[in-house]
């Protein structure tokens, strides 16, 4: 089984599809976009992309949509038909399994699509490759997509506790050094709720993607950003986390999985530097943050991490390398 087969293969399992529905603000962001914009979606056409058991496509024509093309890989799809006849639907949704640039769909163009493709650091896994796939083929003139708008936002964090626990621990194991271990872990994002009273500083939006214009060439990027300690403190780690808009609606939509947000699925990533910074308040970190998919297996990153300080107490500069798989 390639890692590809293996994708869509963990997405025809229930489970993580039971944790997508159980997200409150994920779904409800996408009802509310959908059923409280009826006017935008009464008899369009809609492309669902990675329509997973269908409920998105369920709201779309609950809306008023004139007929809704769901696509997925997986074959969570058959239990998709299934749960669109159980609900007297079947004559509006057409569900089609295969990859989004193989599928022939039963209309030459379509008015809207809809997709929930976003990964943990909002690009892991590499969904979004997809939608644009279909926005260039599929999308007349004057189309929508929801969402619409990515932002993705990174800040620092106190976790001495946690990184000394989770870390640290492999500097002496019953007596052993497993140092190896720890060099492997250090290179790998943690995904985690982070509580809001560790983030101490200020958080900056380091890129914004506009689903309606973005290249696939666009998602590999070297952004800077500057953030600004407001606590005197430690710094153990950066941040990052993403908000979605849906600024095509009626009444644009916004949800957040940051740390001051209500929790979802995606939580927060985390990225462990290997120094430990003493901050002040008003000291300032500055870097530049690089994100490219990985040559071996393009649904995991490479990111690095590039920052320099020069605070009132402590000065630091590192590179940090990381992989998410």
């Amino acid at each position: 089984m390639t890692s590809k087969d293996y994708y869509f293969d963990s997405y025809a399992h229930f489970g993580i599809h039971e944790e997508m529905l159980k997200d409150e603000v994920r779904t409800t962001s996408y009802r509310d976009a959908i059923l409280k914009n009826k006017a935008i979606f009464k008899d369009k056409v809609v492309l669902d992309v990675g329509c997973g058991t269908g409920i998105l496509s369920m709201f779309a024509a609950k809306a008023g949509a004139k007929h809704v093309i769901g696509v997925d890989m997986s074959s969570i799809i058959d239990k998709a038909k299934l749960i669109v006849e159980e609900n007297g639907l079947s004559d509006r949704i057409t569900l089609l399994k295969g990859k989004m640039e193989e599928v022939e769909l039963p209309f030459p163009n379509v008015d809207i699509i809809i997709s929930e493709w976003m990964g943990y650091f909002l690009l892991y896994e590499s969904m979004l490759d997809t939608v644009l796939v279909a926005r260039d083929k599929y999308l007349s003139p004057g189309g929508r997509i929801f969402p619409d708008t990515a932002t993705m936002v990174i800040s620092s964090i106190e976790d001495g506790e946690y990184k000394e626990e989770k870390l640290n621990f492999w500097d002496d194991v019953y007596g052993f050094k497993m140092t190896c271990i720890k060099e492997s872990a250090m290179h790998e994002p943690l995904v985690d709720t982070v509580e809001p009273r560790f983030v101490n500083a200020s958080h900056c939006i380091f890129n914004t993607i506009d689903i309606m214009t973005v290249k696939k060439e666009d998602l590999t990027f070297s952004l800077p950003f500057e953030i600004a300690i407001n606590r005197d403190d430690y710094v153990h780690a950066f941040i990052a986390w993403f908000d979605i808009e849906f600024r095509a609606c009626h009444k644009p939509i916004h949800f957040s999985t940051g740390p001051f947000a209500k929790y979802t699925h995606w939580k927060q990533t985390v990225f462990y530097t290997k120094n430990t910074l003493t901050v002040c308040k008003g000291d300032v970190i500055k870097g530049n943050i690089t994100c490219s998919p990985n040559a071996d297996n393009p649904r995991d990153l490479d990111i690095s991490i590039g920052y320099t300080m020069e605070g009132r107490v402590d000065s630091s500069e590192e590179s940090l390398q990381y992989r998410m798989c």
